[in-house]
């Protein structure tokens, strides 16, 4: 795998984002997305190590497409130049919560993981519960010294503890969340060696496995609504 393959393409995509250019380089895009489906690889293996029930995956089967739903959006680019995957135990759906990666040049690429959508209020619902009845667990998770060293949990959230919860519980505040999410921030110099960053990547990744862990027992039995 070689990351830099990756970034060139994705820097061109970004200063060259119209369906003309994208179609005329569409060899570049192949060997692109071969490298970053090489990486997704890597990680799989490196990732099944600690967590084996990820290592079923194909890489191509976790991966999003460029092209953007530009119908609602004042922004008409095409292409959303990134590159990005999720790696759980059901593959790329938003639940199971799993290791996210995303590859954009210019200080926008970022290693993340948990529930990013709060658009599921089932699931909403039953991780807010779960803190509820697990609040040491919670906490212990996230203070934990390798949480810290590299997260903190984000989300949407609402300004009061919603209705039926415990205003003076002691997790109050996350149960004002929506989603529970964590973003580590990753730089195109740290991207542009591909072994060093697959070190560090799986390094960050353990360490929020155990958040993962707690959402997912939260989200046991959850199942993602038919379209």
């Amino acid at each position: 795998m070689d990351t830099t393959i990756i970034l060139k393409y994705l820097t061109d995509l970004t200063n060259h984002n119209e369906r003309e250019w994208y179609h005329a380089h569409k060899a570049e895009y192949k060997e692109a997305n071969l490298q970053f489906e090489e990486l997704i690889q890597a990680l799989i293996l490196e990732l099944g190590k600690f967590d084996a029930s990820i290592l079923h995956n194909i890489p191509k089967e976790l991966t999003f497409k460029l092209v953007r739903d530009t119908r609602f959006s004042h922004d008409k680019s095409p292409y959303n130049p990134a590159f990005r995957a999720h790696i759980a135990s059901k593959g790329k759906l938003p639940v199971p919560v799993g290791y996210y990666l995303m590859i954009k040049p210019g200080g926008q690429s970022f290693l993340g993981g948990g529930l990013f959508a709060d658009m599921f209020k089932e699931a909403t619902t039953m991780v807010r519960d779960y803190i509820t009845a697990h609040p040491q667990e919670w906490e212990r998770t996230i203070q934990s010294p390798d949480f810290q060293k590299y997260f903190t949990v984000k989300g949407t959230a609402l300004k009061n503890v919603p209705k039926g919860y415990d205003k003076e519980h002691p997790q109050a505040e996350f149960l004002k969340y929506k989603s529970w999410y964590l973003e580590y921030p990753i730089s195109d110099e740290m991207l542009s060696d591909s072994d060093q960053f697959l070190s560090q990547a799986v390094q960050i990744f353990q360490a929020m496995k155990p958040f993962n862990d707690f959402l997912n027992q939260a989200l046991h039995g959850f199942t993602m609504p038919s379209r």
